[in-house]
């Protein structure tokens, strides 16, 4: 299509295209609409040089004229919203609305992380007569940022804004199958006058890049969205050169409905939210535990929406939710469906594929779902919701922290004694109340136990590219 951009890498502020290449696929159409160059090793040494010169000029620029690069480069993306929001639905499948929400969420952290380039403020510790001791924020030098396909654009702009908010330099890899988000968001830092080497864009084989350039002594740290499998994986060769991780990895997320909420309200806007990104979502509201007494008026509630969202190509009016983004989530979902159900789980809508043409699935709603079944240990990452009763709010916690994850959860009440509880007792980096909004950029957003290590956004997100260093002045030789 005519918006989908002409892929290549970006290097030492240039592009380029290389020999090998991969094709990109419509998910809602199955059609071929772009071709994108796979980095050889020497791409990944040239990046890595060219990183390397970046960060000496951008640690050495004033944070001011940091944020105002920053803030030029988001005016740009900006502008250029719709163009960026139709490659973003051509490659993902998306619904165009959800697209264009997606071009500000990541224009918004790109301008929230320019605001906290100017306060990263050290400190003066008090001590005896004579002696200072005085706290330093310095980058921490090359970032190696991992971005998902689920996010093409707002996922890679925070891992750029943490890096070049901070003063650091960055190879971003962004995902193969999505790629055309990330080269929108270079090409306006081009645009907007950003030091060649200071951002480096390359795509190829995961493995092969991340083996390669976290082992390499310059990178000094790797921040990666995705699968806690991987995550770990990451996280144990970067263990080999001692370089530092942020890690913001897969959840479960849990979402507990007591008995004094708003039943229909609670019931429609979870639904809503579950089927937001055709539920690939890593804070997707996934497990449902109702108290018993509202059960069947909120499973009823939340069955009636799922049934009536609109399912299609995500450019067509009025569609509320597109494809799965790659063809390997079918039947994957499929799977934990049949295992559900073959283990006593009742099935009330949706539960297969939608036609024969693009990787649709049908919302699914699973019902007294028993503890065995895969899907209450595993993260669906799709258009699938578990909804199950239960007889108290203790049971709930205990529920909603038996899988390993812990990024994001969610509580309907409006009982301050039960606000309290859940905030106390529900392992999770992020729980919300009477809403399913779980990050903004000016919160801190990570997880706890296997969803991750470190926060992004906040006044927290820029601590994991800085090193710390305490500085002791002595009036007197001593």
């Amino acid at each position: 299509m005519s918006s989908y951009p002409d892929l290549k890498l970006y290097i030492g502020g240039e592009w380029r295209k290389t020999a090998d290449n991969l094709s990109v696929i419509n998910p809602a159409t199955e059609a071929e609409i772009g071709r994108l160059p796979i980095a050889r090793i020497s791409d990944l040494d040239d990046a890595l040089s060219a990183a390397d010169e970046g960060f000496r000029v951008w640690r050495r620029t004033a944070p001011r004229k940091r944020a105002d690069i920053m803030l030029r480069a988001a005016a740009i993306l900006r502008d250029r919203q719709e163009e960026i929001a139709r490659s973003i639905t051509a490659e993902h499948g998306k619904p165009l609305p959800q697209a264009r929400l997606e071009v500000i969420r990541g224009c918004e952290f790109l301008e929230w992380d320019a605001g906290e380039a100017m306060r990263t403020y050290g400190r003066v510790i008090p001590s005896a007569p004579g002696v200072r001791y005085v706290v330093h924020h310095e980058p921490v030098g090359i970032v190696l940022g991992l971005s998902p396909w689920n996010f093409p654009m707002s996922q890679p702009c925070r891992k750029i804004a943490g890096a070049l908010a901070t003063g650091c330099s960055i190879i971003l890899k962004a995902a193969e199958e999505t790629p055309a988000g990330a080269m929108h968001i270079v090409q306006a830092f081009h645009d907007a006058g950003l030091p060649a080497g200071v951002l480096n864009l390359v795509f190829g084989e995961p493995a092969e890049i991340s083996d390669h350039l976290i082992r390499q002594d310059p990178v000094r740290l790797v921040a990666f969205t995705g699968s806690t499998a991987i995550g770990r994986h990451l996280t144990t060769l970067a263990s080999e050169n001692m370089t530092r991780v942020l890690m913001e990895l897969g959840g479960h997320a849990p979402v507990i409905v007591c008995e004094d909420t708003d039943v229909e309200k609670a019931a429609t806007s979870s639904a809503i939210r579950k089927y937001r990104n055709a539920g690939q979502v890593c804070t997707s509201p996934t497990r449902f535990f109702v108290h018993e007494s509202i059960f069947e008026p909120f499973l009823d509630t939340f069955v009636k929406r799922a049934k009536a969202t609109s399912v299609g190509d995500g450019m067509d009016a009025g569609v509320e939710m597109g494809p799965l983004a790659n063809e390997r989530r079918v039947p994957a979902l499929a799977k934990l469906v049949e295992d559900a159900t073959a283990k006593g789980a009742q099935l009330h809508c949706g539960g297969g594929r939608v036609g024969n043409r693009g990787y649709f699935f049908e919302p699914t709603v699973l019902a007294k779902v028993p503890d065995a079944a895969l899907v209450m240990q595993e993260e669906p990452f799709g258009p699938l919701a578990v909804i199950n009763p239960v007889a108290s709010l203790e049971e709930a916690i205990a529920k909603a922290n038996a899988v390993p994850y812990g990024l994001a959860a969610y509580g309907f009440t409006n009982r301050a004694d039960y606000v309290d509880r859940l905030t106390d007792e529900v392992e999770a980096g992020n729980i919300s109340f009477n809403t399913l909004e779980a990050s903004l950029p000016e919160t801190p957003f990570g997880g706890v136990k296997s969803s991750g290590y470190g926060r992004e956004g906040g006044t927290e997100g820029l601590d994991n590219y800085m090193n710390v260093k305490n500085v002791s002045h002595s009036m007197e030789i001593v």
